[in-house]
């Protein structure tokens, strides 16, 4: 029962942290333009340290964008592409550290173009969107989510909440 309730509050402080850092970066204009930086994209990495991270980015990002004003497929979408990238950070939490960025990478470049492209009507070609996308998780899931990895890692936070 402890156990649970741990997790469940994890995921939520998780859900909260990824809808306040992506209303952070919307209004400091990072989460517009042709490169996108998400300050949230870096909590990509917690599932890497708990799977309790999993509903909790994925429910974050549905809040997220939902209350930025996204539209309908987007919100379903994104976060598809977020569960989908939280995902295969758990899975690969064991096998090597700096993987574990990769699949939120690309669950975005390769379903945000598309998004980009079909609800908002983007005329760029969808390999052009796929680079700027890309461009913005590296530096934002990525770099981001890798010096986030490193501080968890160095300060055993998870470890003392187990």
């Amino acid at each position: 029962m402890k156990s649970s309730i741990r997790s469940l509050t994890y995921a939520a402080v998780i859900a909260a942290l990824y809808v306040v850092l992506t209303l952070v970066s919307a209004a400091l204009h990072l989460a517009s333009g042709p490169i996108q930086i998400r300050l949230s994209e870096a909590l990509t990495i917690l599932p890497a340290f708990t799977p309790a991270a999993i509903p909790g980015l994925f429910i974050g990002c549905i809040l997220a964008n939902f209350l930025s004003g996204a539209l309908l497929w987007d919100v379903v979408f994104g976060a598809l592409a977020t569960l989908l990238g939280a995902l295969g950070t758990y899975l690969l939490r064991k096998k090597n550290k700096y993987l574990a960025p990769v699949p939120p990478i690309l669950a975005n470049m390769l379903i945000v173009p598309a998004v980009l492209q079909y609800v908002y009507g983007e005329e760029q070609m969808y390999w052009l969107l796929m680079i700027t996308v890309g461009i913005g998780e590296i530096l934002s899931a990525g770099i981001m989510g890798l010096i986030l990895y490193k501080t968890l890692e160095s300060t055993k936070l998870f470890d003392r909440m187990k």
